[in-house]
């Protein structure tokens, strides 16, 4: 059992880590434990694997003259992160179940805050807490990220092991 999960996303990719006591007695402990991550297909991808034409916004007649045009590809962006804070919604709800968290804390970049925000709202357990930081820490290692939550009170320290 785990009291806390921490769930750090950027754009591209999401990392899930709870936080396990130490193994014995002694021992230097809490520490976090990363999970299977996701990955986000659509972000990976390169202009022409995603778009038909990867010019954005003109098409342009045989005189030279532009005309400009909305191809709505800005919208097919958002739906791609809404499609991946749904992925990453059902990913946080097993996880939770799974390791009986009971504290979740959300590290991300803001816009994909209001993304999450949104997808949790349907599969969120009543039970968990969250708590939410928009920074974007994904890049961190694990115990890199877990000394920067800990300096900002959101988890527990670390613990030296005893002598």
């Amino acid at each position: 059992m785990s009291k806390y999960m921490v769930a750090a996303i950027d754009g591209a990719r999401a990392r899930f880590l709870t936080l396990e006591p130490a193994e014995f007695p002694g021992d230097s402990g809490p520490h976090l434990t990363e999970h299977e991550g996701l990955a986000n297909s659509a972000k990976e991808m390169q202009g022409q694997d995603l778009w038909a034409d990867i010019r954005s916004g003109r098409n342009r007649s045989s005189g030279g003259q532009a005309h400009s045009y909305d191809d709505h590809r800005e919208n097919h962006s958002i739906e791609f992160e809404r499609r991946f804070a749904q992925s990453i919604a059902a990913k946080i709800s097993d996880l939770a179940r799974s390791h009986q968290v009971q504290q979740l804390l959300l590290v991300a970049e803001p816009q994909i805050l209001g993304f999450m925000r949104e997808a949790l709202g349907s599969v969120f357990p009543k039970n968990l807490k969250m708590t939410e930081l928009a920074k974007d820490l994904c890049h961190l290692k694990p115990h890199e990220l877990h000394e920067y939550l800990a300096s900002k009170e959101l988890l527990p320290a670390r613990k030296k092991a005893s002598t």
